[in-house]
């Protein structure tokens, strides 16, 4: 591939005159006046009609293969050549630096994590506001909060694009071992820190990548692949996971294989230990939906015991009670439940379970052990509720929440007090301490945002789809909105791996509150908040399902009133950037701006790449005659066609291995080669950058103002400087 194939002398930009604002608080954006003005010539993409694959007789054509080597010389030349195009274009966008400002004052407040109690000291994440990363901190009073810095991820690189990406105190409290994210990747390094001493051990772990850390005694168990070649590294399919022990200030080269399963390279496997590191418990899966389960008495020379076989359902280990070991699982119940098995009988074959807390109407999402007692956290209608059980699954007390919104709970078995973290999408997270005997909330520590909560609202809607399946969608706007049609509106969606989307506080999102804008947060099938049964409706050749119910929340949300196509703008990361992808290209009609965010958007070739194959569950794969004929039907890639697209911005970064970049770079490649109408359709590619966790602040307030000024803008709708309120 030669570097003139790429047209980098094609890039001619035109003439980008910025538009002053007539007044200091009101900028007029209109983008008929912009696209006068202004002359998109996108990069002269290598269209290469000699990769063609047989599908079981279907011949399709791969023209930007070459793309998918991130690599090479002729893909970064055309990264940058993009981001010219993209970046030259944000430039004259008016309200970018009136939303930049902005975010900035709102994100520049002292916030704080959860605590949790280890040894003689309680643990607190803390932000002093525009700090890329948060900081671990130690108090040994609850009530202090001037704490001692335990772990600073801000100092483990310059840049802040290096982040914390998981961690593990053990049993007694003193050492604290933690993964390394750099650049966004989801490959880690595990190192270990003495908190006692606050010096570091010399042990130093590689290749980590979707692992925990599991104490027991002297080591901890950890989960790795293979050490991939140098250009692989981001891109090349993951396999043959493995679980390993390691034993502290011993090499890497020495830890112990625990399991390893040769004949099936595309499983994954999960070790943890109870927490008196009595049991392992060994979970091993094909895909994000259902595990195998193995257990060993840590304490004998046992061999690890299969506990439960096939990958139908859900295994979830939540803790033991001395030979009683908990799990919440969806087996024979779509909405889960707590059951219980006895280790002394595991041994014998297959033990029958026992259920503890039996299923409800509503979604057990999880279970805390914290006092003596079990703590269910609940999905009502797509948002928490707080149920308290004895150890016999005996009901005790509904917990009374702050309001509808996302509960978590933080606490150990033995101890009487914990803490209670809640967050809506108009209050930022708010932290309690929770009294497992009268079960109140006491404030702990409740942040100050620049942003007034009490002047905004959010409401539940239901609308039903194509099929007449009646799907939730949460509105959040200023409080006495008239409906008139005409309102910005972002709908976000995700609608898979049984994932839920839950009320929460996005900082992201409060400039489009202040502007008057509505943001939508559609339920799709697909995802978790019903149940599994939900989440399969939305899967396989039932994906369309998906796509279904989120036009019909567009559909629904311009037939009530709220807005119009001129005014619609949807949204949607990984699994949700197929989401938008899909949408638009099957309903170009219904939107104004899209955003489809690090997206899995070849449905063809997915599974080639990292860890892929293991969405199969969710999508199927193209080897599969049968999974062929439905995914062709929807892979946004190869359904685009000759017509005129929404104002688009495809997003990605250049370190994300998790859905790789080649995603997003063939599909602009694309729509840009197809695309007849007016509407930008551009790709904005961060560098250094990955699938979005640990993202630093600055990065995500840039990203988050382009976003919201490339939407004012293309929607035409008018920016006031200032806070909006």
């Amino acid at each position: 591939m030669n570097l003139h194939k790429i047209g980098l002398l094609g890039i001619i930009i035109g003439l980008l005159i910025a538009c002053n604002p007539k007044v200091a608080n009101e900028i007029k954006q209109e983008t008929t006046e912009m696209n006068d003005k202004m002359k998109l010539n996108y990069p002269e993409t290598f269209r290469d009609s000699d990769v063609i694959d047989d599908y079981h007789g279907t011949q399709i054509t791969d023209h930007y293969r070459w793309l998918e080597d991130d690599n090479s010389e002729e893909t970064k030349a055309w990264v940058t050549a993009q981001n010219k195009v993209t970046f030259d274009y944000l430039d004259q966008i008016p309200s970018r630096d009136v939303f930049k400002q902005r975010l900035e004052e709102l994100w520049n407040y002292e916030r704080y994590g959860i605590p949790f109690k280890e040894g003689e000291y309680y643990y607190y994440f803390a932000n002093d506001g525009l700090q890329n990363q948060s900081v671990l901190y130690r108090v040994k009073n609850k009530e202090d909060k001037d704490g001692e810095v335990v772990l600073d991820p801000n100092q483990f690189s310059e840049d802040g694009t290096s982040s914390l990406g998981g961690m593990s105190f053990n049993k007694e409290g003193n050492l604290l071992a933690y993964q390394v994210s750099t650049g966004g990747s989801d490959w880690r390094e595990i190192r270990i820190l003495d908190v006692v001493n606050n010096t570091h051990l010399d042990d130093k772990l590689e290749w980590i990548k979707f692992s925990g850390i599991s104490w027991s005694g002297d080591g901890f168990y950890y989960s790795r692949y293979p050490a991939p070649s140098e250009d692989g590294e981001l891109s090349a399919k993951n396999e043959y996971h493995s679980l390993y022990f390691h034993k502290l200030g011993e090499s890497q080269d020495t830890d112990e294989l625990v399991y390893l399963d040769k004949d099936n390279p595309q499983r994954n496997v999960f070790g943890s230990t109870s927490s008196d590191e009595k049991y392992l418990i060994v979970n091993t899966s094909e895909s994000t939906s259902g595990n195998e389960v193995y257990l060993k008495a840590l304490d004998t020379k046992d061999e690890l015991t299969q506990l439960v076989y096939g990958f139908e359902a859900d295994y979830n280990f939540i803790g033991n009670n001395d030979n009683l070991l908990y799990f919440v699982t969806n087996a024979d119940t779509p909405k889960q439940k707590l059951i219980s098995v006895d280790y002394s009988i595991v041994k014998g074959g297959r033990p029958a379970f026992n259920t503890v807390i039996p299923v409800s109407d509503d979604v057990l999402r999880g279970v805390s052990m914290i006092g003596g007692k079990f703590f269910a956290n609940y999905m009502h209608n797509a948002s928490t509720a707080l149920v308290a059980y004895d150890m016999e699954g005996n009901k005790l007390a509904d917990i009374e929440l702050p309001g509808i919104g996302s509960a978590s709970l933080s606490g150990k078995k033995e101890e009487s007090t914990g803490f209670l973290s809640f967050t809506s999408y108009t209050q930022p997270g708010a932290i309690y301490s929770f009294d497992t005997e009268s079960y109140e909330l006491v404030p702990f520590r409740s942040p100050e945002v620049d942003f007034v909560s009490e002047d905004y609202v959010t409401v539940q809607k239901w609308y039903q789809s194509k099929d007449g399946t009646r799907i939730p969608v949460f509105l959040t706007h200023k409080k006495g909105l008239v409906p008139d049609g005409n309102t910005p509106t972002l709908l976000y969606g995700y609608g898979g791996f049984d994932i839920p989307l839950l009320p929460s506080f996005g900082l992201t999102r409060l400039p489009l509150l202040e502007q008057g804008g509505i943001y939508a947060v559609a339920n799709l099938r697909g995802g978790g908040e019903f149940g599994s049964e939900w989440h399969k409706a939305g899967t396989q050749e039932r994906k369309q399902n998906v796509f279904d119910d989120f036009i019909a929340a567009a559909e629904f949300l311009i037939a009530e009133g709220y807005t119009n196509p001129s005014k619609l703008a949807i949204e949607g990361r990984s699994n949700g950037g197929l989401l938008v992808g899909a949408c638009m290209t099957q309903r170009p009609d219904l939107f104004k701006v899209a955003f489809p965010g690090v997206g899995v958007l070849d449905m063809l070739r997915y599974h080639q790449f990292t860890i892929g194959w293991a969405w199969a569950g969710d999508y199927g794969r193209s080897d599969d005659p049968e999974a062929f004929k439905y995914l062709i039907q929807y892979s946004p890639l190869h359904n685009v066609k000759s017509v005129a697209y929404p104002s688009t911005m495809v997003t990605t970064a250049d370190h994300d291995d998790r859905v790789v970049p080649a995603h997003s770079f063939k599909y602009i490649s694309e729509l840009q080669h197809k695309h007849t109408g007016d509407n930008p359709v551009l790709i904005r590619i961060d560098v250094s950058a990955g699938h979005g966790a640990g993202m630093p602040t600055d990065m995500r307030i840039q990203q988050a103002a382009d976003v919201l000024a490339f939407m004012f803008y293309e929607m035409g709708s008018t920016v006031s400087a200032g806070s909006g309120n």
